[in-house]
């Protein structure tokens, strides 16, 4: 029998979700700019570094420091990689939602 993957919050899972959309090129700003366009919902930037911590805490996400970049002063970023544990979760999670909603019909 395999592991419970760790239980994801909304914003985590939006978070994880933003970082594996951007791509290589996850980072505060960009995954801030991809919660705005995809979920048209406005997240504070602490919010996100916050939860970019946390979840790198609990194994979800791993970061490194890109080369240093001119436009920005000469100061690095801090790009996010999802992890195999973090693929694990998402799933998880969206396999419980679709379980919930199976069978809902929500009147208008």
């Amino acid at each position: 029998m395999g592991v419970t993957p760790l239980p994801l919050g909304e914003l985590e899972q939006m978070i994880l979700l933003a970082v594996l959309q951007c791509g290589d090129d996850a980072y505060g700003v960009t995954v801030q700019e991809q919660l705005a366009a995809r979920t048209k919902r406005r997240v504070a930037s602490g919010a996100i570094y916050m939860t970019l911590d946390r979840l790198e805490k609990k194994g979800l996400l791993v970061s490194s420091l890109s080369e240093p970049i001119a436009e920005r002063g000469g100061r690095s970023k801090r790009l996010y990689r999802v992890t195999k544990p973090a693929v694990a979760a998402l799933k998880h999670s969206r396999r419980a939602l679709i379980n919930l909603w199976d069978g809902l019909e929500l009147a208008d």
